[in-house]
């Protein structure tokens, strides 16, 4: 008998203590302190990491409970990556109903090499705030939309967005020695479009950029495919960068390379950062023409001769 009362009382402890302690880690920080603060969740976080985040930021007493107050309640699928405003004041029930009821920003990604108009559709399918009319301003930023994965406002305008792109892209640059005021960065991003469409790895861009620069300073044409499939813009079933033929050689465009000499007027995409690298740092080569084979593997020639050898080779 005396065994079973240290039992019901060791085990009225036990509840008495698991009881305050999640109490205590579902009640507010400091119910007195409503100052706001903006909380990220970055994409695919998982739920310890979001309660040793807002712990740490001081928006909740225990990741612990965090974590099993989400399990007990079922709300994991609950919680979308983006940004949020939390405060101290915030019990953790507060505090879950704001991360449930969606955020105030939206996570996107913007690929390599793509076209303004492409990425005009990416914003159209994730941001609210989207009109038609952005397509045009988003045409004007060609080349210096970088592209990086965003946390986007829901309501933003597309100045708003066309400034986080390109103060990123500012931002970026400076790693590889360039400058918004260099007077070279409009060539540079010129040069970098037609390689992050040319190139399918990183690895051959800065050969890739040498081809294009020896051509250049020989008087060539550069003769690209990308810059054709640029001024054809998309295809009667909705595709972009439709495979050129021959006969769109003959295009009349100004971004066609085949019948103008020297660089297009302006970016037929937006380059990453190894494409910005390879056209500011080109490697030194003695090579004039490339192909890919059907593998994606690429193969240079130093004349127009050796060039149609690797065609016959890897093509034919």
């Amino acid at each position: 008998m005396h065994k079973l009362i240290v039992v019901i009382i060791l085990a009225v402890v036990f509840f008495v203590i698991v009881s305050l302690w999640w109490q205590n880690g579902i009640s507010a920080v400091n119910p007195k302190d409503a100052k706001v603060k903006l909380f990220v969740i970055p994409k695919g976080a998982a739920i310890r990491v979001i309660g040793n985040d807002l712990k740490s930021q001081g928006l909740i007493k225990d990741p612990v409970v965090f974590f099993l107050y989400i399990k007990q309640n079922g709300l994991d699928k609950d919680i979308q990556a983006g940004s949020y405003k939390l405060s101290p004041s915030m019990d953790l029930a507060k505090i879950m109903d704001t991360l449930g009821h969606g955020t105030l920003d939206i996570w996107v990604t913007i690929p390599e090499g793509l076209r303004s108009e492409e990425i005009s559709e990416i914003l159209e399918q994730e941001i609210p705030s989207f009109q038609k009319i952005w397509i045009e301003f988003l045409k004007v930023e060609e080349g210096y939309l970088f592209p990086d994965t965003y946390l986007i406002p829901k309501d933003a305008d597309v100045t708003t967005v066309i400034s986080i792109f390109k103060n990123n892209f500012y931002a970026k640059i400076e790693s590889i020695g360039l400058s918004k005021t260099d007077p070279e960065l409009r060539k540079i991003v010129t040069l970098a479009s037609l390689i992050e469409r040319e190139a399918l790895r990183d690895s051959e861009k800065a050969v890739i950029a040498s081809v294009l620069y020896n051509r250049l300073n020989d008087g060539m044409a550069l003769d690209i495919d990308a810059t054709l499939q640029y001024a054809k813009g998309k295809n009667s079933s909705g595709k972009w960068w439709e495979v050129p033929t021959g006969v769109d050689r003959q295009i009349d465009s100004p971004y066609n390379t085949y019948k103008n000499p020297g660089i297009p007027p302006g970016p037929i995409a937006n380059p990453g950062l190894e494409a910005l690298r390879a056209a500011k740092n080109p490697a030194t080569s003695g090579y004039y023409y490339y192909i890919h084979d059907h593998k994606g593997d690429v193969h240079f020639a130093k004349t127009f001769s050796e060039h149609n050898q690797n065609i016959q080779k890897y093509l034919k």
